[in-house]
Order: C-alpha cells, then structure tokens, then sequence
C-alpha cells in the first residue's frame, strides 16, 4: 500500500471516516481539506449494482460546467466545417485531420462528425474507439448541428461509464467553485446516474457514493438523502 505524505494524512485528520456526510458539508469539507496548489478536480466515485451484460453509461450536463477548457475536433466538410470553426471547435478538417489522427494524434477531448463523413471517421476505431472518442448518434456527436452540439461541449458536458468492479468515476468541477455550486453539479451527476438505470437493475441501484479533490481523502457521501 503507497504511503501518504504528511499534508495528506493533515488532511484525513479532519474528515469522519465513520459518518456520511450531506453533500453540501461534503463539498466544505473537501474545499477545506485541499492542500493543492493547482485548481484540483472534484472526483465523483458512484458505486453502482449492475451485471456485467448491463451497460451502465450516459450523458450528463452539470449546470455549473466542469472549469477545464475542453478542445475539440470535428470532422466536416464545407459550409459545416464553417460552421464548426464559427462555433468554436478547435480542429476542423477532413481527410487531412483522418490522417493526423491515423498518425497518432490525439490532443483533444471531444471529436464531432457530420453523417457524410463516418465511413472515413470509422476507420479511425482503434484509435478513437479504445479512447472512447468514437463520434456516436446516441451521443449526439453525428450531427450537422455543430453550434448546438459544440455549446454543449464546452459548457460542462461530460459522458460516464462504469468500470469492471462497477464504480462511475466523474469528475463534477474544479475545487475553486463554491461549495454550492460543486454541490449542485454532484446532485446532476447522481440524478443522471439514477435516471440511467438498466431496466433490469434490481433494487437499489447507487449504492455508495465519494467525493474528493484531485489529492485529498475522499468524502463519503449519505445518499439517502439525495434519493
């Protein structure tokens, strides 16, 4: 087991490892505890009851957005690369950018495709696949709607999924946000999680939830509170 410093070990001195906490004293206590000099991550750790056949995964927007400038890369042709570059993507292109990504590159967070271009954006599988960057339908990110999906990019949407041990990790903004707002976008993320529940999930289905910085202890979370 990795030892921990004496900042972090300062900081688990003050946090109950014994009681839940409502989750806006959970943020108040993460916020205080945070030792980082950098603006540190809030992390969502959500425990869920799932089958590994069930596919827990979703989309959800936090209202206060996630305070990191996410960039992005479409794939379009013409008027909609225009129109891509005019709402703000950070890469646009075609075969030139199919070529670049085929190299190697992937400094980007989110990659958007017009429908004429996914016979050409697919081959791109082993690379953006296995990031989970492969544009989608469901996900909105096949469209011609590059303002409306570009908006909702960069304004604090953020895709989840379970793991194998069925824990959601989601990071919900940066600890320099008040506590009410890392609250509110925590509530989202929770609500969002509940909403996509398999239909074939019995009983409760978050069973466990933690918060913590970037490098803090985490915070448990009394989610009876929040159903």
């Amino acid at each position: 087991m990795a030892k921990h410093g004496k900042k972090y070990r300062a900081a688990a001195e003050k946090v109950n490892p014994n009681k839940e906490y409502s989750l806006l004293d959970a943020m108040k206590v993460i916020k205080d505890i945070n030792y980082t000099k950098f603006d540190s991550t809030l992390e969502g750790h959500f425990n869920v009851r799932y089958k590994s056949t069930q596919n827990v995964r979703g989309i959800v927007q936090l209202p206060h957005g996630t305070g990191k400038k996410v960039k992005i890369l479409v794939f379009a042709k013409g008027d909609k690369a225009e129109e891509a570059r005019a709402a703000g993507a950070d890469f646009v292109g075609d075969d030139d950018m199919i070529q670049k990504v085929q190299g190697g590159w992937v400094d980007f967070d989110f990659v958007v495709a017009t429908p004429d271009m996914m016979k050409d954006v697919g081959k791109l599988g082993q690379v953006l696949g296995k990031r989970g960057l492969m544009p989608k339908p469901k996900s909105g990110t096949v469209t011609t709607d590059m303002k409306g999906i570009i908006a909702q990019l960069t304004s604090g949407r953020i895709e989840y999924r379970a793991d194998k041990t069925g824990v959601v990790h989601v990071p919900m903004g940066r600890l320099s946000f008040n506590a009410e707002q890392l609250r509110d976008n925590a509530e989202m993320v929770f609500q969002a999680i509940l909403k996509d529940k398999p239909s074939d999930a019995k009983g409760d289905y978050v069973v466990g939830m933690y918060v913590a910085g970037t490098m803090t202890p985490a915070v448990k979370i009394n989610i009876k509170e929040m159903r």
